[in-house]
């Protein structure tokens, strides 16, 4: 123990030292870089806009559902109040319930931070002003004379002693002068209280709109189930429809047993790359090139350049000299000579001969010899798996089925809701659950072996806030920055941010590329699959290890004079504590970064104006050229995570000193962040997966997570200040979250996975009202003109029908199909599912075999007999 004090009394300040030297520059050199970057993406945004509609308003011009929505103005700014404007039903109505769901979030963190940053200002920051910590980073000046004077490090060291020695520590009568102390717990209870209600108060609303929305669809999706486990005396259609029909709970309209279908699979696929390369050897054959000399026609007889076509010559009694010149005096319309593009085949034992063919005629010859294999394999019976669609005649008949135990036997015939046909990936519906779980398990391994990686990344990270560890690597650098402080902040403050926030854009691509081989049937799941690795990266990886290791060498000097501070769980929040006062800097320049930086690039859609010209370079072919102009995929799982995070940062510093620059920086980034995503969602990208608003529990569940960290982390602050009384009162604010968040699982997680049979007699009911108000308005034309009863009846009836459509967007002229509005999660809903007939079948069984995409030819034959696709229609 003696060399902890000699530690803390070495330079009299080490305390100071621990938490690190704070400088206003920091943050203004933040805010100005900030600010330039995204005043300048805003700007080129405003203008490139209206220039780029194919960019900015993709889904506007390509997506029914996006028709019904105003036309934004092409001024510079005159686009920005009609955004704003746009309702949330017209939201639900345009984008679905998942976007509604992720905008919900951002509006439920607004709130939330307005009020905290009220508390912040009005009464948090003066008492803190009153009572000033001299050691802590926001504090440039020493109070000498103040209450606080002697509240220092060597207290919280006797507190350390204490807890090392056999003797328990005393409940002994706290200074009145730290009286203050109980504004934590008091704003802890407040600030919980609030994020608890504002999470109650905005899932029953959703749930609400999601029971009403769902309720009244009629689509194959919403009367299909996924059955799995099935056992193998059922594996047969008919067999397991009689056995389905026969438990009573509805009539089966058809069902889809999953079959092994990997050879035809990998024969579709092995068609289509063969199809890409035929489509390139005709671009080359077929391209514009310089004109050549034909060696075989005398010079004065050589063909025009390549260019329109000429009219040809039709009338058989032209001149004689028509055969030497064509028509209007142009020379002969003789074709130059071209050179058919060549392929390599290898040939004989490992292929080590190699001769050169004709490309067309090559993969023209492959292409018939796919188109035959494939035809036989579709005539071809598979083996079928433990994995069906079933489709039953209503969805109350579908809810009962999945909400019911339909087998005795554990983990046999488990029904559950059915996605899309278009969300399904049908090369994972034939792995064997062993398989599937082999897959889960070792990529959940991958994880944590990555978990230990990027805990060695951030390391050196963390280091760099400090300039003595700087120091220790290089002397010479470390002097540099003392000498030159606008270089120092650079270097300490925002080359540190800029390296977490490059990671935590980066890193969840390899999530999202992990959670495609977990095995996962539909893309809704992956979606959800990556929000809760990102999350897991950027909360634990990020924010609790970085925290950790936010205090740098002095954390482990810390370490050393303690070898049993993992067995005292007050030493741990006290060092936990220190850390985050020393972060605090760090994480308001993190969230300008994010917010102010970063969104406008977002809107700006800087990745794909980055790759467009690369995809531009390596396009040949008119498939090529038509894939380029497909609007970019929005994915939740690349957004939600940072936003939850920054969520938890902000609530677990909402009572610390200095609170409100954390807390307004948060608002700043809820604001910015809910208009650039309500604009990407509505007008500029695809957002195609569909799952029914079921990433709004998983955001309920981290915001759980982030209240304990919160609670958790003032019961620190407080042990730090040695307020022993007062963090003891944090065990029952702590115990009774845990608590609410069990029951929220039990009475809302349900209603957030399954439809209520009761929301479904009242959509029937809303479709027979309906019907009826249209008959009553247009049905009837003999009845007079001014009758009262009729009007009032019909009035009556029209109103019971708009409230009864809470999520119908009234500019859409009437009720929209919640398939066809919405693409979520998972899915291409088809515009007109219900009406067009789709089906849960794999599409390599019934997918037409097309030709080549030819640009300005007609339309050839494909070999299969199918009606091919033009290359002017495709481009």
């Amino acid at each position: 123990m003696d060399s902890f004090y000699a530690l803390a009394d070495d330079d009299g300040d080490e305390l100071g030292k621990l938490y690190g030297t704070y400088s206003p520059r920091d943050t203004t050199i933040q805010i100005v870089l900030s600010l330039a970057l995204g005043i300048g993406a805003f700007l080129t945004f405003c203008v490139l806009r209206p220039r780029w509609p194919g960019l900015y308003a993709a889904r506007k011009k390509q997506k029914n559902e996006a028709t019904a929505l105003p036309e934004l103005p092409d001024t510079l700014f005159g686009w920005i109040i009609p955004l704003w404007k746009i309702t949330d039903q017209q939201v639900l109505a345009s984008a679905g319930l998942d976007a509604y769901v992720f905008l919900a979030f951002f509006k439920m963190a607004i709130r939330f931070l307005v009020i905290t940053f009220f508390f912040s200002l009005v009464v948090i920051k003066p008492v803190h002003d009153a009572y000033p910590d001299e050691d802590f980073p926001g504090n440039s000046t020493r109070h000498n004379h103040t209450k606080f004077e002697h509240f220092d490090m060597r207290r919280s060291i006797n507190l350390l002693q204490a807890g090392n020695s056999n003797h328990t520590v005393p409940f002994f009568p706290e200074n009145l002068e730290t009286d203050y102390l109980w504004m934590y717990v008091a704003f802890a209870y407040l600030f919980s209280g609030i994020a608890i209600y504002l999470v109650i108060a905005e899932t029953r609303r959703i749930i609400e709109i999601r029971q009403e929305y769902l309720g009244s669809q009629t689509t194959v999706t919403d009367r299909t189930i996924r059955l799995s486990g099935i056992h193998v005396e059922l594996q047969d259609e008919e067999r397991l429809k009689d056995f389905l029909e026969s438990l009573n709970i509805g009539k089966v309209e058809n069902v889809t047993l999953c079959r092994q279908w990997g050879e035809l699979d990998r024969a579709v696929t092995g068609r289509m790359d063969l199809l890409r390369r035929l489509e390139e050897a005709y671009t080359i054959y077929m391209s514009h090139r310089t004109v050549q000399r034909s060696l075989e026609s005398l010079p004065i007889a050589q063909p025009a350049p390549p260019g329109p076509a000429v009219a040809s010559i039709t009338d058989e009694n032209e001149e004689e000299d028509a055969g030497l010149m064509g028509v209007n005096g142009q020379t002969h319309p003789a074709a130059y000579a071209r050179v058919r593009p060549q392929a390599t085949v290898r040939y004989g034992r490992f292929k080590l001969h190699s001769k050169r063919v004709d490309a067309i005629d090559h993969y023209t010859e492959l292409l018939r010899q796919a188109d035959d294999r494939i035809k036989a394999l579709r005539q071809k019976t598979f083996a079928p798996t433990a994995l069906a669609f079933v489709t039953m005649d209503s969805v109350a008949s579908s809810q009962m089925a999945i909400q019911a135990v339909l087998d005795p036997s554990p983990l046999h015939l488990i029904a559950n809701q059915s996605p899309s046909p278009a969300d399904i990936i049908w090369p994972m519906t034939y792995l064997s659950r062993w398989h599937r779980l082999l897959r889960k398990w070792s990529i959940t391994a991958l994880i944590v072996l990555l978990t230990i990686f990027w805990s060695a990344i951030f390391v050196p990270v963390a280091g760099l806030l400090s300039t003595d560890s700087i120091s220790r690597l290089s002397p010479e650098a470390g002097k540099f920055l003392d000498e030159h402080p606008n270089a120092k902040s650079l270097v300490v403050t925002q080359l540190p941010t800029l390296l977490a926030t490059l990671l935590t854009v980066l890193v969840p691509y390899l999530y999202y590329y992990l959670s495609w081989y977990q095995g996962e049937i539909a893309q809704g799941d992956i979606e959800l699959s990556a929000i809760s690795k990102n999350f897991f990266f950027t909360f634990f990886n990020f924010f609790v290890i970085f925290t950790v290791l936010g205090t740098a060498s002095k954390f482990y000097q810390f370490f050393e004079r303690f070898n049993d501070l993992s067995r005292d769980l007050r030493k741990i929040a006290y060092t936990l504590a220190l850390s985050l006062q020393r972060l605090l800097t760090f994480y308001v320049n993190f969230i300008i970064l994010q917010g102010v930086g970063l969104f406008p690039l977002r809107l700006l859609e800087i990745g794909s104006m980055s790759l467009y010209p690369i995809s531009l370079m390596g396009a040949k072919t008119p498939r090529d050229y038509a894939e380029l102009v497909q609007p970019p995929i929005f994915s939740y799982g690349f957004y939600l995570p940072t936003a939850l995070l920054i969520f938890i940062i902000c609530m677990v510093y909402s009572v610390l000193r200095s609170s409100w620059q954390v807390l307004l920086a948060g608002l700043l980034f809820f604001l910015l962040g809910h208009y650039t995503y309500k604009y990407q969602l509505l007008y500029a990208m695809d957002h195609q997966q569909q799952s029914t608003g079921r990433a709004w529990g998983m955001i309920c569940d981290r915001i759980f997570v982030g209240l304990v960290f919160f609670q958790l982390t003032t019961a620190g602050q407080l042990i730090l200040k040695q307020a022993v009384t007062r963090s003891v009162l944090m065990i029952p604010l702590v115990a009774g979250t845990i608590w609410i968040s069990i029951l929220y699982g039990r009475a809302y997680k349900p209603l957030m996975q399954f439809i209520a049979l009761r929301s479904v007699q009242r959509g029937e009911q809303y479709r027979d009202e309906t019907e009826t108000s249209h008959g009553q308005a247009n049905g009837d034309e003999e009845v007079e003109e001014g009758g009262e009863g009729e009007e009032s009846t019909a009035s009556s009836s029209n109103e019971l029908v708009s409230e009864r459509n809470v999520w119908a967007d009234t500019a859409m002229g009437g009720r929209v199909n919640a398939r066809e509005a919405s693409q979520g999660f998972g899915s291409l809903a088809n515009p007109d599912e219900s009406k067009s007939g789709l089906r849960f079948v794999n599409p390599s069984l019934v997918a037409p075999l097309k030709g080549v995409w030819i640009a300005g030819r007609k339309n050839l034959p494909a070999s299969n007999g199918d009606e091919r696709v033009s290359g002017e229609d495709a481009v």
